[in-house]
This record gives C-alpha cells, sequence and structure tokens, in this order.
C-alpha cells in the first residue's frame, strides 16, 4: 500500500488505534459519507482499557431499520443516559492516567454538554478533534455519492477495520505504549484513540508513526 495515494475509509466512533495509523499513512482520506449503517461496527462502538479489562462502549440508536438507512440518517437514541455512562467509564478508566487532567475540558462537552441527533455528526466531530490532537495533516474529504468500487487510484479499507474481524495489515504493527491497567491486564493494543490519547498525550503522533514502521 503506498503512503502517496488516498484512501477511503468509514466513519468510526472513537476510532482504534489502527485508523489513526491509516491517516497517518496517507496525505488525503475520503470518509464515506453515503454507505448504508453496517451493523456490529465501529460506526457505534468503541473499547477501551477499564480495570476489569476490555470494555465496550455502544451509542444505541434509534429504532428502525437503521441497517438499511444511509449513514447520515441514522439517529442516536437518547432513551437511556448513554453519555453519562461512557463519560463515567472514561473516567474511571483514564482518571488516573497521565493526561486526563491536560484533555478533560475538551472532552467532556462532548458527553455532557452537546446533544446530537444524528451519529454522523457526533462522530465526525469527535474524529476532527482527535486528528487535531494528534497533529495528523491528512486532509479530510467527504465522498459526493456511493461507489461500489472507488477510481481514481483511493485504495479502498471500508470495512476492513472492524470489532468482528481483525485485519491481517502487514503496515500496521501496534506500537507497545503504557496503560493505565497494564500491570494487571497486559498490554491491549489497538484500543480506542481516546486510550492513546489520555495514557500518552503528545507522544501519541510518536505512537501512530511506530505502529507503520
Amino acid at each position: 500500500m503506498r503512503k502517496n495515494e488516498a484512501i477511503l475509509i468509514d466513519l468510526q466512533y472513537m476510532p482504534p488505534v489502527h485508523y489513526f495509523a491509516k491517516l497517518f499513512s496517507h496525505p488525503v482520506v475520503y470518509i464515506e459519507a453515503h454507505e448504508n449503517y453496517a451493523k456490529g461496527s465501529y460506526r457505534n462502538r468503541c473499547h477501551i482499557a477499564s480495570v476489569n479489562g476490555l470494555q465496550r462502549l455502544s451509542i444505541p440508536l434509534r429504532k428502525g431499520k437503521n441497517r438499511q438507512m444511509g449513514i447520515r440518517n441514522v439517529h442516536i437514541s437518547y432513551d437511556e443516559p448513554w453519555k453519562g455512562r461512557h463519560w463515567n467509564a472514561i473516567k474511571s478508566a483514564y482518571g488516573n492516567s497521565p493526561y486526563f487532567k491536560f484533555y478533560v475540558d475538551d472532552l467532556r462537552p462532548f458527553f455532557t454538554h452537546k446533544r446530537y441527533e444524528y451519529l454522523w455528526d457526533f462522530n465526525f466531530d469527535m474524529l476532527l478533534y482527535f486528528i487535531h490532537a494528534f497533529r495528523l495533516y491528512t486532509e479530510v474529504r467527504l465522498t459526493t455519492s456511493y461507489e461500489r468500487e472507488p477510481g481514481g487510484g483511493i485504495i479502498d479499507l471500508r470495512g476492513k477495520i472492524n470489532p468482528k474481524q481483525e485485519w491481517d495489515d502487514p503496515g500496521f504493527h501496534p506500537a507497545h505504549y503504557p496503560q493505565v491497567f497494564e500491570d494487571r491486564h497486559g498490554f491491549l493494543p489497538n484500543l480506542s484513540c481516546v486510550d492513546l490519547l489520555l495514557c500518552v498525550g503528545r507522544g501519541s503522533r510518536s505512537v501512530i508513526r511506530r505502529s507503520v514502521e
């Protein structure tokens, strides 16, 4: 996979390190804005490291046929206080991490102040935040239509990074970094970007770079 080519990828909720390794490696990324929602993906879930080990955070969606719905039309459900639960889980997992106090004021509003109607808008705003926090220089573009096979030399990575099946990507080797509960569970690779940011801070870019070398 040549690093000077653009990639096409799906939008995810606080994506894993692998996702940002791909953004780091390519100057342009197209975010698929015209696909249909796919269940069982990182589009509405992420993984963090808690005191009990791997913990999944899932965003509930409004009941209906989301699988057949355009990704930008998928509604978040607020029938349960998921935002508070996710924020409490993050505080519990990373409250004692080295960089929590440096980023808490940036992250907290996503879970306490802002109310998003659509999953896409929430995920996109968070993605832009993490790109900035990691000091990545990838140009982010949105697709204007759905193409089963993208042209123009664009590398199609849609669906490659997902929680159901690990992608054996020769261009990604998750670099070690210190984690909060590593003494209990060992190093857990390829967790959500929030784990990387709160454990390593401005050193996150270096971890991402080492993961693609």
